[in-house]
């Protein structure tokens, strides 16, 4: 039970962490010094690690409602949740992917993870708000 209060208490803090460092990261890379570029997309891996994690464990806790959904379709699940999760794996996968196979800037995934990565940060904020009216 202590694990599960501790990952929760992890998921928004993370969250928050690798919002502001992949924006910070984002505006860093327009500017002229590598270094600050560099604190930005260190600070980014390691807050998004954490909430790669943490998500991910949120999602296990959470596993009855995917297997509903396998089993009996969407139907009146939610579909923003379910958006918010495929919209997180394939940022997560794209920002994989560009740690370990793209070297140097403005690459197509790069783009593609930016974008994506604003648009999870927007779903992120509706299933963060949507739940907290509920309760």
């Amino acid at each position: 039970m202590k694990t599960s209060f501790t990952i929760e208490r992890l998921l928004p803090l993370s969250f928050v962490a690798s919002a502001v460092s992949g924006i910070g990261l984002h505006i860093a890379g327009h500017g002229t010094s590598h270094e600050l570029w560099h604190n930005w997309a260190v600070a980014h891996v390691l807050s998004s690690l954490l909430w790669l994690i943490s998500g991910a464990y949120h999602i296990k806790r959470h596993g009855r409602w995917y297997k509903a959904i396998l089993s009996k379709g969407i139907g009146k699940k939610s579909r923003m949740t379910l958006a918010l999760s495929v919209v997180f794996l394939i940022v997560a996968v794209t920002g994989i992917v560009m740690i370990a196979c793209v070297d140097g800037a403005n690459s197509t995934i790069g783009i593609w993870h930016y974008w994506l990565g604003i648009l999870l940060i927007a779903f992120s904020l509706t299933h963060i708000f949507k739940r907290k009216r509920k309760m």
